[in-house]
């Protein structure tokens, strides 16, 4: 058969595939090329040299009843996974919940504690002002003012441990 110069819109239909497949055939093969007037693409081809056998259509594609099966069990996994991740996602917030109330409760105990060091420290620094005694006197206040501001600076110290 002679050497024929079609189009790939010709060659698709004489090879029953489709122009995209025709062209991609014609650059595989590395037919040669040219443009007509029109501005169309011409593929040099002998058909029968040619040889080609369109494959079958849906060949490799399951029937439906194995891909509605398919579907529904991946829906089936992904139900159990969501439910998985919400058991998990509960957990995390209880123990998130239960951290921050952790540290509530210490934050608030060790305000009290320096609220009432606080105000022993006052009482203490009242009482020897009114006594007219001095810090650096020989009377008791200045010890234990000593004493507080040692058991101020242990707690502040211990609470951050």
């Amino acid at each position: 058969m002679p050497i024929e110069r079609l189009t790939y819109i010709a060659l698709a239909a004489r090879l029953k595939i489709s122009p995209g497949a025709a062209r991609s055939l014609a650059k595989r093969r590395q037919l040669p090329r040219s443009l007509s007037h029109d501005g169309n693409a011409l593929v040099c081809v002998d058909l029968a040299e040619m040889r080609h056998k369109p494959r079958r259509t849906g060949g490799r594609q399951p029937n439906n009843a194995l891909r509605a099966e398919s579907i529904l069990a991946l829906q089936a996994e992904i139900a159990r996974l969501e439910a998985t991740a919400a058991g998990h996602r509960a957990v995390f917030e209880r123990e998130r919940a239960d951290r921050l109330m952790a540290e509530v409760l210490r934050a608030t105990a060790e305000a009290s504690a320096a609220k009432e060091m606080t105000a022993r420290l006052e009482g203490s620094l009242r009482t020897a002002v009114q006594a007219g005694g001095s810090i650096d006197g020989h009377g008791r206040a200045g010890s234990r003012l000593g004493h507080l501001a040692a058991d101020l600076v242990k707690a502040d110290r211990n609470a951050w441990r």
